[in-house]
């Protein structure tokens, strides 16, 4: 056990890799991602809204960002004035593997 109470296989919180896909706003957020795999804070509201008809707040959608990153799913980095997030599929990969392999 990790000191968070996850499970850790490889060095990837599984748990918290779960804990982002059970809710059903962060599902579409990576279902945003997938699709264009860059995003600003902004970019990532309005393609929500305007696609999904998700009525969130931006600082609703902040405390999930927050969730998918600590599950190393998304990764911001700063550029210039603008926080971009960045998608990253790795932990997803190794939640499948474990069982598809």
């Amino acid at each position: 056990m990790q000191p968070c109470g996850c499970v850790s296989y490889g060095g990837m919180h599984n748990d918290l890799v779960f804990k982002a896909l059970a809710d059903p706003t962060r599902r579409l957020m990576l279902d945003e991602f997938s699709d264009r795999n860059e995003q600003t804070l902004y970019e990532l509201t309005a393609r929500l809204i305007m696609r999904h008809e998700v009525a969130i707040s931006r600082q609703a959608l902040a405390k999930h960002i927050d969730l998918l990153e600590e599950a190393g799913l998304v990764r911001s980095e700063k550029r210039g004035r603008y926080r971009m997030l960045v998608f990253n599929d790795e932990p997803l990969r190794t939640v499948v593997n474990r069982w598809l392999k």
